[in-house]
């Protein structure tokens, strides 16, 4: 059976809206998956019990300290040995738990990764994407989205093999079109970094590596109707992604949100997938409500399902 391990120490509104997200979460899973829940035991029992939830419903794990989103990353990891996040790395890696999601450090998490996951062989630099919808219903994937704000051209060029993969597997999409965000679509365009990013996906384009289809420009992100893999360096990916998360809160604070404005709720995803590393991890929004931690649970287990690391694996 698939386990999926949640933190429950993870989030500002932890651990009451991670046992909340759990209970729906298991409600739609059923039998084909077990969720297990890290962190203070007696408080994961209260939690549940005040929801009418039996604790046999999932499996416990006490894991009582917690990793502060102000600790230091790396200390706090080596430091806090039963803290949730580094309890879950070791049930990782020793296949206790076939995929892990907090809510919690996403400093700490990247930490796990990179030390107890690890990058998978010929990876130059994990990343993590996230998919959002366009105008034609179709969604985009951009990474990196903040990992990695600065990235050599060879680093890009491996965005747009672990984009593909993830929008062929995880999204369904056929043949993706992979672009890389400029200023202009003239491959003469961009920075020192982008023009050799450019040549470097081209060729790897002609080798039927995937499918690139030049530069994007911002303004056609949200459209559809060039590319389906957006490729950026961390510090424009996470710029892009928090002016979408600003015109999302005005747009609905306005109460003009259609169908597309609501696929841009960071609660329908949940949260984002550390793409590159040997295992299932997915890191979720500080401030996950219920509604996105169910989907943060449920994204992870899709990724266990369809062998989303195996599949990168195989490509590199």
């Amino acid at each position: 059976m698939i386990k999926i391990g949640i933190d429950t120490f993870g989030g500002d509104n932890a651990p009451e809206a991670v046992v909340e997200g759990a209970i729906a979460a298991q409600s739609i899973i059923g039998d084909s998956c077990r969720i297990v829940l890290l962190g203070d035991r007696d408080t994961i029992l209260e939690q549940l019990a005040l929801r009418g939830c039996s604790a046999e419903t999932f499996d416990i794990i006490h894991a009582p300290e917690r990793i502060e989103m102000g600790d230091h990353p790396a200390e706090s990891f080596r430091a806090k040995r039963q803290s949730s996040i580094v309890v879950g790395f070791n049930m990782l890696a020793k296949g206790e738990i076939d995929g892990f999601a907090s809510a919690g450090s996403t400093g700490a998490m990247m930490v796990g990764s990179m030390m107890v996951a690890k990058p998978l062989a010929g990876v130059l630099r994990p990343t993590i994407a996230i998919s959002i919808p366009t105008v034609t219903g179709r969604r985009v994937t951009i990474l990196d989205i903040g990992i990695n704000v600065d990235c050599r051209p060879e680093v890009l060029e491996q965005y747009a093999v672990i984009g593909s993969v993830y929008a062929s597997e995880v999204l369904g999409q056929s043949a993706p079109r992979v672009a890389l965000l400029n200023i202009g679509e003239e491959s003469s365009k961009g920075n020192a970094h982008a023009k050799v990013a450019y040549q470097l996906m081209s060729q790897a384009a002609e080798g039927g590596r995937y499918n690139f289809v030049g530069n994007i420009e911002p303004s056609h992100i949200f459209t559809g109707d060039v590319a389906d893999v957006i490729v950026c360096d961390g510090f424009v990916g996470n710029t892009v992604l928090k002016l979408t998360e600003g015109l999302y809160s005005i747009t609905a604070s306005e109460g003009a949100l259609t169908p597309f404005w609501q696929g841009l709720n960071y609660e329908q995803t949940g949260g984002t997938p550390v793409l590159g590393v040997g295992a299932v991890v997915t890191i979720g929004h500080g401030k996950s409500t219920p509604k996105a931690i169910k989907n943060m649970i449920l994204s992870t287990l899709h990724s266990v399902k369809i062998d989303l690391v195996g599949k990168l694996r195989e490509k590199f």
